[in-house]
């Protein structure tokens, strides 16, 4: 039956005229039948090269026989036309050697194991007791021959495994472990050959151990890499063999064992045996003994010498000296992370191998490029060498049983192990195939269309290029990410950096170091971390991984008991969700950022116990931004509108809300997100849209209400509270026909009344005062727009006037807003002011300063009413706005900083006495939120005690022990302030 072209197409033939010239030539020379070797091919990586192959070998009369035999076999041929069509370089070795041919015919299995694998290639030189029968071409063939053929048969169970992803440990644990079984066979011709120089006894005397690196060392060696290893020598007997004759003897060892392996021959060498990891590389000695070894690695070796010693295992010669150089070298690798910067350092190196990639190979590079094998590499050795400090659980060799190892540790999440093993076997295979292809050592991704179809056909997963390229960009993509992630996690330095005895949190010294780095109570601590970090479970795990760091973060603050306290709250109350623990591992800086702020603020602190989810937050400064006032007043109308029937409902909402982007700025200022600033106009915007939400609840009380009006006043009107401040507002209303006469004014005092009720809240309280409207604490609770008139036109004081000067309509029907700001306008920028207005203000100042003040109060520390604090400040500002607003608009502000600056612009005060004001208005203002969000509770006066200043200056970005120089800094600056006062406002 002739075969068509669309057959020789499905089959994955490209050339198809050659294809079905070979193919028919192939059947001619060997009776065999095309159908069966058109099926047989259909799964090859390239049918064409392939049936070419075939074609080769049946023109050979070697091979001739072989061939038909095979041809009549359906699974063998299927196995050959694999090979062939996969692996050039294993067709040319079948081509030399056509008796491997009867391999094909074996159900494909692995070799054996590393003993057998090991006895059979010492066989394959005659060795006995160390030494090969002979030495030379024919020894060397012989290994050489032999290695290809187990070679050959791990190839033919590789290629035809129907999962090629999952038996990637097997194939790389075989290919290191035939090496290694080459390295012995060549040991054992380089004993036959040195002793031609030097006696058989001498050299049976020297013991030469052969330490594999790198990813033989790890039993993770590809088809074609070179073989990285470290001589270690020594004699067998001090008295019949020195010391210095047996190194000597030992390195003519060396060199003929990497001459067995690689050097030219009838059989091509396999790999390179690379010596290049040896103490001072290429200018050092190649065989050293132990304690030459250990005595470099002491005092020479870089950080790099010992992230390479990580895989380091016995590979060949002496398995006892190979054992001792293992365990004497392990405590200075599980050590090595302590050493200074030794994280960056390996960041840095890591960084360096991408930088000289060229050019044009970058992106093409599966090894070393970004997103390559590379970046998993030395994501996972780093993670072990720094966790590897004190757990040695993670004391692993092979890149998957690590990434497992510190999965189940809690040092990577499972969902981050998983991907990196996933994407490791699927760039290993990749490897694999194209070294296969044409046995050489190659990391480049073929740059042609051809070349990546034959790579996607050689995984048998895929089948066109577009296909396996698709799914090895989105990999790149997978690990970068994931690399960075979790290679530059601040963790891993901090981990690296701490003292050896941080580590142990449960030995006898745990309280002492407890105590000796800050914390006042040791025992409650310990408490704490036993309550952490107890059982088995993977929580536990991944918290004792961090309470090292974590505590000596906590330390660095000025209350890292009452952080701990709330940290162990926080874990419990979150100890269920993935994404916390996850976070605080893996982030950017989010468990530092946490620990800065839980042993900075009882503010904080206990507001983070009621909004526990916060703690996602500090993964970035994204969500510490305040959020913006039309945000908020969508949020609260959409309250008001899902609980339009349910009034309680509403408020705990409302309530939420507030507590919840209080808490965003107290977060956002002590990081130092969001400035002074921000912070007070922030608190404004989250107090308007907390009073809409309660005066939409209270609106609703009747059906018909008259218009309503809130005018925020002092700090609230000027957009700058503060953590403790009040809100001071003003109430106003106008009747409407529905709603008019007596019953409005009832409605009105009910709405007010509501309003109080619904803001209380234990937790943060939220103070509205309402004493700055006419006639004080013994005028109406609310007035009619009217009222407001005939009041402020008959009988307003200038106090009235003054408070008025901060007056700012935030809530309430538009046209209501703009006629009570209207007629605020007229009081409080009046046609200038008598001298007795000044005298009666100046007077009132006076009175405040010695009445307001309490019992007691040191006038120099009281951030509000002293002497240069916030009042000395606002009334300065408030006496130039009375006397001089009518004249120079710009001072129609109701921020006391803008009123100072256009001050200074209209000439009413000197630029150097101005800022001297405003320094001290800003630094009052930080210093009375600081002592809120400090102690959690609200206090005008600055602290005498040592620790309350600490931390209040750490709040302030003060370095640590700066409490004295925070006290000396407001002394001083409102100490100057208080001049200006003096000279300006009392024209002292």
């Amino acid at each position: 039956m002739a075969l068509s072209r669309t057959q020789l197409a499905k089959a994955g033939f490209t050339d198809l005229s050659e294809a079905l010239f070979q193919l028919e030539k192939v059947c001619e020379l060997t009776g065999g039948d095309a159908e069966l070797i058109l099926r047989s091919i259909h799964n090859s990586a390239d049918p064409d090269r392939a049936i070419s192959w075939l074609l080769r070998l049946s023109q050979s009369e070697t091979a001739l026989k072989a061939v038909k035999k095979l041809l009549g076999d359906e699974g063998a041929t299927t196995r050959l036309l694999s090979i062939l069509g996969g692996s050039k370089g294993l067709a040319e070795f079948i081509e030399r050697h056509p008796h491997t041919l009867t391999f094909f015919h074996d159900e494909p299995g692995l070799p054996g194991d590393q003993e057998k694998m090991r006895a059979t290639l010492l066989k394959s030189v005659g060795a006995a007791k160390g030494f090969a029968k002979s030495g030379g071409d024919a020894a060397r063939d012989a290994l050489r021959i032999h290695y290809r053929e187990l070679l050959l048969k791990i190839a033919i169970w590789d290629l035809g495994h129907e999962d090629p992803l999952h038996q990637i440990e097997w194939v790389t644990g075989s290919l290191s472990d035939i090496a290694g079984g080459a390295l012995e066979a060549g040991l054992a011709i380089a004993r036959t050959e040195v002793a031609e120089n030097f006696s058989t006894d001498e050299v049976a005397l020297v013991d030469l151990a052969i330490i594999g690196m790198g990813k033989c060392g790890a039993r993770e060696l590809n088809y074609l890499s070179d073989v990285d290893v470290i001589y270690v020598g020594a004699s067998l007997d001090e008295e019949k063999l020195p010391t210095d004759k047996a190194l000597t003897i030992a390195t003519r060892l060396a060199q003929h064992t990497a001459r067995a392996i690689f050097e030219v021959s009838k059989e091509p060498g396999l790999w390179e045996v690379d010596a290049n990891l040896r103490p001072e590389g290429k200018d050092g000695a190649l065989v050293r003994t132990l304690d030459s070894h250990l005595a470099y690695y002491d005092r020479w070796a870089k950080d790099w010498e010992f992230q390479a010693l990580l895989k380091a295992r016995p590979l060949a010669g002496s398995k006892e000296l190979g054992e001792q150089y293992v365990a004497s070298v392990a405590p200075k690798v599980w050590s090595s992370a302590s050493r200074s910067n030794f994280v960056e350092q390996v960041q840095r190196m890591r960084e360096r191998v991408t930088e000289n990639i060229p050019g044009d190979d970058v992106e093409y590079q599966i090894k070393l490029g970004p997103g390559g094998l590379r970046d998993i590499e030395f994501t996972v050795q780093l993670l072990q060498l720094v966790h590897g400090l004190v757990d040695d659980s993670v004391h692993t060799k092979g890149t998957l049983e690590s990434l497992t190892r510190l999965s189940e540790a809690g040092y990577v999440g499972r969902d981050e192990a998983q991907s990196f093993a996933d994407n490791y076997r699927f760039l290993r295979l990749l490897e694999h195939r194209m070294q296969l292809r044409d046995l050489s050592r190659t990391h480049l991704m073929p740059r042609d269309e051809a070349g990546q179809r034959v790579l996607a056909r050689a995984t048998g997963l895929w089948h066109t290029a577009e296909e396996v390229v698709s799914q090895w960009q989105q990999t790149k993509l997978d690990v970068r990410e994931l690399h960075e992630r979790l290679f530059y996690r601040p963790l891993l330095a901090a981990v690296a950096k701490l003292p050896e005895e941080t580590h142990q949190l449960t030995n006898d010294q745990a309280e002492a170091r407890l105590a000796a780095i800050g914390f006042r109570d040791p025992q409650g601590s310990l408490k704490h971390i036993a309550a952490l970090t107890n059982g088995v479970s993977r929580r536990a795990a991944i918290q004792r991984a961090l309470l090292p760091v974590m505590l000596q973060w906590l330390s660095e603050g000025a209350n890292p008991d009452h952080g701990l306290l709330t940290f162990r709250l926080l874990s419990e109350q979150l100890g269920e969700s993935h994404w916390f623990l996850r976070m605080l591992r893996d982030s950017a800086g989010a468990a530092k950022r946490l620990t800065q702020v839980l042993s900075g603020s009882r503010y904080v602190s206990d507001l983070m116990e009621l909004i526990p989810e916060s703690a996602a937050w500090f993964d970035g400064d994204e969500e510490l931004a305040p959020t913006p006032q039309e945000v908020l007043e969508a949020e609260v109308l959409a309250i008001l509108a899902r609980h339009h029937e349910d009034d309680d409902a509403a408020r705990k909402a409302v309530r939420a809300m507030r507590r919840r982007e209080v808490l965003r700025l107290a977060i956002g200022g002590i990081l130092g997100v969001v400035t002074i600033d921000q912070i007070s106009q922030g608190l404004s915007d989250v107090t308007t849209a907390a009073l809409n939400g309660y005066l939409g609840i209270a609106l609703r009380e009747a059906e018909h209400n008259p218009e309503f009006a809130v005018i925020a006043m002092g700090r609230y009107g000027g957009q700058e509270l503060g953590f403790d401040s009040d809100a001071d507002v003003i109430y106003v209303y106008r009747p409407t026909a529905e709603c008019s006469g007596e019953q409005a004014q009832k409605r009105a005092e009910r709405i007010v009344l509501r309003i109080k009720e619904l803001v209380e809240d234990p937790r943060l309280p939220f103070d509205i005062d309402t004493d700055l409207r006419p006639e004080g604490k013994n005028g109406a609770i609310a007035r009619s727009l009217d009222s407001y008139a005939a009041y402020y036109a008959r009988w307003s004081l200038m106090w009235e006037a003054q408070a008025l000067l901060r007056a700012r309509a935030v809530l309430g029907p538009e046209k209501l807003q703009q006629d009570m700001m209207t007629l605020i306008d007229s009081v409080r920028y009046p046609e200038g002011i008598s001298v007795e207005d000044v005298r009666e203000i100046r007077r009132i100042k006076a009175r405040v300063e010695a009445e307001r003040l309490p019992q007691g109060a040191d006038p120099a520390r009281h951030v509000k009413l002293g002497r240069g604090s916030l009042s000395d400040v606002e009334w300065t500002v408030q006496l130039m706005q009375l006397q001089y607003a009518h004249k120079y608009p710009s001072l129609h502000t109701t921020s006391s900083v803008k009123a100072l600056r256009a001050a200074v612009e209209a000439g009413l005060i000197a630029e150097v006495d101005a800022q001297k004001l405003i320094d001290a208005w800003i630094f009052a203002s930080r210093v009375r939120s600081g002592i809120t969000i400090w102690a959690d509770k609200a206090t005008d006066v600055l602290p005498q005690d040592t620790r309350d200043l600490e931390g209040i200056a750490r709040l302030l970005n003060y370095p640590p022990g700066s409490a004295s120089r925070l006290e000396e800094d407001y002394l001083s600056i409102t100490r100057r302030a208080r001049q200006v006062v003096e000279r300006v406002f009392f024209d002292f």
